[in-house]
């Protein structure tokens, strides 16, 4: 075996890097939506802030993708909107949960994911995570409760938001089973997606409160935070998560969304003012370890 060869082998093919950066500049721009939405509920109530949110990802996206949607299969329209049905779910419990806890908590629970997506893709297949990506998980885990503060000091909107986490697992999980090697496309998926989540929000509005509730009385700072979560978090951010899915592994896309916490962790406290200190500062450096520890081994098991 020559060197070169010896050496290319375990290069990762370059579509794969791309889609683990792209999924990092996800977890970067999901980190920033937590304080971006704590300051949006203080004009609107949660399933107001999501059925707009979602609404106006579906306008886009539909438009981008008409044609295909037009000519689309029931099967694959049918997949997306049980996947839909999933984010309904997350979105629902998390900014439930935002509504009753910190943007920072908030940002860092959710991070949990990291530990439930690989034991539910190898669980599928009944056998356990490679060692090294446990371990990474529980890492991982141990900095977020030093930057929660413990078990004690959760609250039910903490609950709520670990919740969310264990379904944002199964959406990873979910999304790679139900769309791999189908020619739907990733915006026609997000934009089926989309539009089952505001379906929801609007159907429990009117079963739960009252329609009247989408009048919103709020400034250019509401609507801009909307047009904020719906075209960054949402269109860009799904788009890239429901395109790298399909490119790598569950439990890579799984690890870096789980730096989401760090950047929204900074940037709770640089907008919100939430405070830093020592033991979240060392839960913050054990994120970062048992995440990229997580990828490693689970680039070795591949």
């Amino acid at each position: 075996m020559s060197c070169s060869s010896s050496i290319a082998a375990p290069l990762m093919p370059r579509s794969t890097l791309a889609a683990d950066a792209a999924v990092l500049a996800v977890a970067v721009v999901w980190g920033a939506s937590y304080p971006v939405t704590k300051g949006a509920l203080a004009f609107a109530p949660v399933l107001v802030l999501i059925f707009y949110r979602f609404v106006a990802t579906a306008c886009v996206m539909a438009l981008a993708a008409r044609r295909e949607l037009a000519s689309a299969g029931r099967g694959d329209i049918l997949r997306g909107a049980v996947l839909g049905a999933i984010l309904a779910a997350i979105f629902i419990f998390e900014i439930a949960g935002l509504a009753l806890t910190s943007a920072t908590n908030a940002a860092l629970i959710i991070s949990l994911c990291t530990l439930f997506t690989p034991f539910l893709e190898h669980g599928l297949s009944r056998r356990l995570p490679p060692g090294p990506v446990v371990g990474g998980a529980v890492v991982a885990c141990l900095g977020v409760a030093l930057l929660v503060g413990g078990l004690t000091a959760w609250t039910p909107g903490d609950g709520l938001i670990l919740l969310a986490a264990l379904l944002r697992a199964v959406m990873v999980v979910s999304t790679k089973r139900l769309m791999s090697g189908r020619r739907f496309s990733s915006v026609a998926l997000t934009a089926v997606q989309a539009a089952t989540v505001a379906a929801v929000a609007l159907l429990a509005l009117a079963l739960t409160q009252d329609v009247g509730a989408l009048a919103v009385r709020a400034g250019a700072g509401f609507w801009g935070s909307i047009a904020f979560l719906s075209l960054f978090c949402t269109v860009a951010a799904f788009y890239v998560q429901n395109a790298a899915v399909r490119r790598t592994s569950p439990t890579r896309v799984g690890f870096l969304m789980g730096t989401e916490p760090l950047f929204g962790f900074a940037l709770a406290h640089i907008l919100l003012h939430e405070p830093v200190t020592g033991p979240a500062s060392i839960g913050a450096v054990l994120i970062v370890g048992g995440t990229f520890a997580g990828l490693l081994g689970d680039r070795r098991a591949g």
